[in-house]
């Protein structure tokens, strides 16, 4: 049989109707404690000498078929479904570097995963470089002789730079290096890293994959060397587990994902092309756009297509300020890859956090927006937009 679509697979990523009766949705399975027929069988699945569960933090049937889902489209080994995208960020770099190692990571990259790279450089001694990533020699350039991690976010949070995998990839394999890449703005609809080399993926499935702006879920997807050191490690440690319920749901998102990831990429292809003829805008970022620093890389990389965000730049705080309190239909919010278009002025929402001279080196200007295009009929949000950038 010949390999099927991405529409396909997200329909029917995971499907073990018999595990569970036949029902085509998975069944929710809320049970925190699972019995045993006898002294035997207990001791076999606390052992994992026989497949079972035994307590619901260390995993349960619903979890299980959302990991199997995310493993499929991923063409993954092995998956860890966790609470939320740091337990995610935490389980890998946790399981793959200790007290005085070194990583490599992007100066541009979601806020939180930078300052969680601070945390564990002042609690536990672990190092991180922080380079452009836009090239990937920089990488190289950056490595020391206790560097165990390359961490990559392609595209990026929130200016959707482009990191090239591959090169990433040959770099890190010269040195033994492990390389984690953060997928969550690609999704597998539109880019693989695994296809591509690196050991293993990140996602928040809060955003694309669950899809709806309801749950709070992370997955780690890979080689089963890692995933399943961070099952027996992280997994059973930090207490980052994800609920059976909010498995359940990310499971139904899913299911949708290919859909919806078509409809973001349309509209933000259109609305990218839109912004860069607009007087008011000084800068667009897209890599759908032939202006796009590293626009071949991303064609190269990302054949489903470019994603749903945008970042754009009005030029000053009270600019990015003044268009976030004028839009209608559009949602100011924090969070991203909904069916509803959210857009954020992130330097003083997600990166208020960061230092402004650390904000600025990255390229985060006072005036960028982040938008999460929506799959709403894209002339209403054409529309949306372009009257609250004429109040600017």
């Amino acid at each position: 049989m010949s390999e099927r679509s991405i529409f396909t697979k997200s329909v029917h990523a995971g499907d073990d109707h018999t595990s569970h009766f036949g029902a085509l949705s998975v069944p929710i399975y809320p049970a925190s404690t699972f019995a045993f027929s006898d002294a035997d069988e207990g001791a076999a699945i606390h052992n994992e000498e026989k497949d079972g569960y035994y307590y619901g933090r260390l995993g349960n049937p619903t979890q299980r078929a959302l990991e199997a889902g995310v493993a499929e489209l991923e063409n993954g080994e092995q998956a860890l479904a966790l609470a939320s995208g740091m337990a995610a960020v935490s389980a890998a770099v946790f399981t793959l570097v200790k007290a005085g190692e070194h990583i490599v990571a992007p100066q541009s990259m979601y806020s939180t995963a930078i300052n969680f790279f601070n945390h564990v450089r002042e609690r536990f001694g672990i190092e991180t470089t922080f380079i452009d990533a836009t090239d990937a020699e920089n990488y190289r350039a950056a490595v020391q002789p206790n560097t165990r991690l390359f961490w990559i976010e392609t595209p990026t949070n929130p200016l959707v730079l482009i990191t090239d995998i591959e090169a990433v990839v040959r770099i890190a394999r010269e040195h033994s290096i492990k390389t984690i890449a953060d997928n969550t703005f690609a999704t597998p609809f539109n880019q693989r890293p695994l296809e591509l080399g690196v050991d293993a993926v990140i996602h928040s499935a809060t955003k694309y994959l669950g899809g709806h702006s309801d749950l709070t879920a992370g997955v780690l997807v890979g080689s089963g060397e890692v995933v399943e050191a961070a099952r027996q490690g992280a997994n059973k440690y930090y207490g980052g587990n994800i609920a059976p319920q909010v498995a359940w749901l990310v499971i139904r998102g899913i299911k949708t994902l290919a859909l919806r990831m078509e409809r973001h990429n349309a509209n933000a292809f259109a609305i990218a092309n839109m912004l860069g003829d607009h007087p008011r805008v000084e800068a667009v970022f897209y890599p759908g756009l032939a202006s796009h620093q590293n626009h071949e890389i991303a064609k190269r990389q990302m054949p489903g297509g470019f994603g749903g965000m945008i970042g754009f730049d009005l030029g000053t705080v009270e600019r990015g300020k003044a268009f976030a309190n004028a839009i209608k239909l559009c949602t100011l919010a924090t969070s991203l890859g909904g069916v509803e278009t959210i857009l954020q002025h992130s330097a003083s929402m997600t990166h208020a956090t960061i230092p402004r001279e650390d904000r600025l080196k990255a390229g985060i200007s006072d005036g960028l927006i982040r938008l999460s295009v929506g799959i709403e009929d894209v002339d209403d949000l054409i529309d949306d937009i372009t009257q609250a950038l004429d109040v600017t």
